[in-house]
């Protein structure tokens, strides 16, 4: 699963995927409904790799709590229900047991797992890097 070139862009729902991008823009097409639209550095842009969810020890990358939905899911996207925050904070605690319970807020939970069931309807959430890993 590569999310160096996933972007979530402040302001704007969803997931976009990059497409090109210069000294002054970037061209990015939409995981949603695939229209393509410019964005630029001010409008608050940030790849998924490089996002990290905050626990009790060291911060764990989201590549790393994706790959934990996705095998408690067995692949399939997330039905937990995004609008209980005692839901959604019981679901964390079984994905990422020691997430700090003070910063990481219902809104990022209900993030990561939006996220997480668009990355999944798109095919871009596999375990095989983790398979790859165990092998060796």
């Amino acid at each position: 699963m590569d999310l160096s070139k996933i972007l979530s862009v402040t302001g704007k729902s969803g997931l976009f995927k990059l497409i090109s991008h210069n000294s002054t823009s970037f061209i990015v097409e939409s995981l949603t409904d695939g229209k393509r639209l410019p964005v630029f550095p001010n409008d608050g842009v940030a790849t998924l790799d490089n996002i990290s969810i905050f626990t009790e020890d060291e911060d764990v990358s989201l590549q790393s709590v994706l790959l934990s939905v996705f095998k408690k899911e067995n692949g399939a996207k997330c039905e937990v229900n995004l609008s209980d925050g005692k839901a959604l904070k019981a679901y964390f605690a079984e994905v990422l047991p020691n997430y700090d319970r003070d910063r990481v807020y219902v809104s990022n939970m209900k993030k990561v797992i939006l996220w997480y069931n668009q990355l999944v309807e798109k095919g871009l959430i596999d375990d095989n890097e983790e398979q790859k890993d165990e092998q060796k």
